[in-house]
C-alpha cells in the first residue's frame, strides 16, 4: 500500500513531467462536458434562419470515448475510421469530427475552440446549402438533425503532427457527432 508520501511524490512527478497540463480541463469532469454542450447549443440556437427541425444536443459517452482515443495520437488529421461507422460508434449510422489545435497548450479552452468552427457561419450560404470557404466544421455543430457529441482534449508534449508547431508543446481538441 503507498503511504501519503509516495502519492504525493507521485503526483508532483506526474505534474512536472509534460504529460498533464492544470491548464487542460479533465475530459471526463462534469465541467467540461456541460461546458462542451452549452456552446454547442448556443451555437446551435443562434442559427439564422432558424432551423424548425433542431434538435437539442446532448453528450454521448461513446463519442467522448473514441475522441479521446483518436486525441491521444496527437495527429491534426481526422480519424481514420470515419468510414467504416461500426469502429466509431455501434448504434450510429454515421458520425461526424471537428478538430481543433493549438500551442501552447494553456490556449485551449472550450469556449474559443468551438466559436473558431461556428466562425466559419460566414463562408457558408443557408439559400444554397453551400460553402464559399472552408465551413464544414460551421454546419457540423449546427446539423439540425446532428443530436449527440462527445469531446476530449489531450495534451500533446511533443507537439502535434501536421502542425506548424509539431516540434513543440499543443493540445488537441476534438469532438465527434451523430448523425454526421
Amino acid at each position: 500500500m503507498a503511504t501519503v508520501v509516495q502519492i504525493v511524490l507521485w503526483a508532483w512527478i506526474i505534474k512536472h513531467s509534460g504529460v498533464c497540463s492544470d491548464s487542460l480541463p479533465e475530459n471526463t469532469s462534469k465541467r467540461f462536458r456541460i461546458e462542451c454542450l452549452e456552446e454547442h447549443n448556443r451555437a446551435r440556437s443562434t442559427v439564422d434562419p432558424p432551423a424548425r427541425d433542431m434538435l437539442f444536443m446532448t453528450w454521448d459517452e461513446g463519442l467522448a470515448i473514441t475522441a479521446a482515443a483518436w486525441a491521444r495520437n496527437c495527429l491534426f488529421e481526422h480519424n481514420v475510421d470515419l468510414k467504416d461507422v461500426r469502429r466509431m460508434h455501434a448504434t450510429f449510422s454515421s458520425v461526424g469530427e471537428n478538430l481543433w489545435a493549438g500551442s501552447p497548450a494553456s490556449h485551449f479552452n472550450v469556449k474559443s475552440a468551438i466559436k473558431g468552427w461556428v466562425d466559419e457561419v460566414h463562408e457558408y450560404d443557408f439559400d444554397q446549402n453551400s460553402c464559399s470557404g472552408v465551413c464544414g466544421h460551421y454546419t457540423q455543430v449546427v446539423w439540425a438533425s446532428s443530436y449527440k457529441v462527445g469531446c476530449a482534449v489531450q495534451l500533446c508534449p511533443n507537439g502535434v503532427e501536421r502542425t506548424s508547431f509539431a516540434s513543440r508543446e499543443g493540445a488537441i481538441f476534438v469532438c465527434n457527432y451523430a448523425t454526421a
